[in-house]
């Protein structure tokens, strides 16, 4: 006969174990301890087995009946209820192991290994492992769009609209990972498309008229700062490479004999080596500033340390003392400023964008470049070089005029 929730409340206790059937396999065991516990007992694979369902009135009569049903179902179709527990219980160990934070780690790894550069995992880890660390410990199959959306939007308040939407983007890289490792069956980030404000795109200021930068580097020239830092803005005008590029020179980079600096592919953005020719008035700011780097690896070191790198802020603070200001001239302007003036020229693009260290999308395009431009490559520096001084005779003599 069914059991009823009256008997069930006045059950008894005894000095042995009480079993009280509901039926189907389902009964009350009533400790002589007062403890009320749930078992189902079943047949599989002709054994006698037992399965707990927990403990009254925690688990009500319904909800046991509900489990004892389950089981049978299960039973019935020729799964065990005591092997299908187990893999449940591993299956969730499994999912509380596999954590947003642990499959992040593997994804920064996948980059290390695939050649990412080391700027580009110094911004994967801030992103991954500081802004994201709300989802950190949270089992990644089990996070929603809501929760990522929340950290977004917070970091998009703060007036870091950019940076909120290439977090999204890298959030949704580690989803994909965890897809393709069979961690995770769903990237909510893609349902977040559409959620952020747009970015509002600001250009690095240039001076891409010849005279006016003719005007500029008459002012680094006369600079009477710190000799590192006037040295870096010129060398930064003549080489066309990027601000992190010319803070991070090496002495062991630079071999005068052939006028070329190599830059190591582990410092460039790209991945990849990529050779610098050095004109005469290169090579003659590097031999005037040599000796303040004797006792460290550095060639522009920092005002503070020979042993710490320059910052790109000190090239900035000079600018602004020169009497530039921010929406006029960056340190990175100068790039801008060189590819503009030599397109304007007639030069071949090619030959720029090689100088440049802009990276071709075809392969076979880019080797091929990389092996055909060098002579044109050494010509272009020297003659951007020659340029540059006749911009600031031009600028001397137009003052002198006025």
């Amino acid at each position: 006969m069914p059991l009823t929730q009256f008997a069930i409340v006045k059950a008894l206790a005894t000095d042995k174990p009480l079993m009280l059937s509901d039926g189907f396999g389902l009964h009350l065991l009533v400790q002589p301890n007062g403890s009320k516990l749930w078992r189902f007992r079943y047949r599989f694979g002709g054994r006698q087995k037992m399965l707990a369902f927990g403990a009254f009135p925690t688990v009500s009569l319904a909800v046991a009946r509900e489990k004892r049903d389950e089981a049978r179902k299960l039973v019935a179709n020729g799964t065990d209820p005591s092997v299908k527990r187990k893999l449940d219980k591993v299956a969730a160990a499994t999912a509380r192991q596999n954590t947003f934070g642990a499959v992040a780690a593997e994804y920064l790894a996948h980059m290390e290994a695939n050649g990412a550069s080391e700027s580009t995992m110094s911004k994967n880890r801030w992103m991954l492992e500081d802004l994201a660390s709300p989802l950190a410990n949270r089992p990644i199959a089990e996070i929603v769009a809501a929760e990522i959306l929340i950290i977004l939007k917070r970091i998009e308040k703060s007036g870091r609209r950019e940076t909120a939407r290439r977090l999204r983007g890298v959030i949704g890289s580690v989803f994909r990972h965890a897809i393709v490792t069979l961690r995770a069956t769903t990237d909510p980030t893609l349902a977040l498309r559409g959620a952020l404000l747009r970015v509002h795109v600001t250009h690095r200021a240039a001076i891409t008229d010849e005279k006016q930068l003719g005007t500029l580097m008459s002012a680094i020239d006369d600079y009477d700062g710190w000799p590192t830092i006037r040295a870096a803005l010129q060398l930064l005008a003549l080489t066309m490479t990027r601000p992190g590029d010319i803070r991070g020179m090496r002495r062991s980079e630079i071999n005068f004999e052939r006028a070329v600096w190599r830059i190591p592919a582990d410092r460039m953005k790209m991945r990849r080596p990529h050779d610098v020719p050095l004109s005469t008035q290169a090579v003659a700011i590097l031999k005037e500033v040599w000796p303040l780097s004797d006792y460290g690896e550095l060639v522009l070191p920092s005002i503070r340390s020979p042993k710490k790198i320059l910052s790109e802020g000190a090239m900035v603070s000079a600018l602004r003392r020169m009497g530039y200001a921010r929406d006029e001239m960056t340190p990175h302007g100068f790039r801008s400023a060189a590819s503009t003036i030599l397109n304007e020229r007639g030069v071949n693009p090619d030959v720029i964008e090689a100088a440049l260290a802009h990276q071709d999308r075809d392969d076979i395009r880019r080797a091929y470049n990389r092996a055909t431009y060098w002579p044109e490559r050494i010509k272009l520096m020297q003659a951007w070089a020659d340029m540059l001084d006749e911009f600031k005779a031009l600028s001397v003599t137009n003052r002198r005029a006025a």
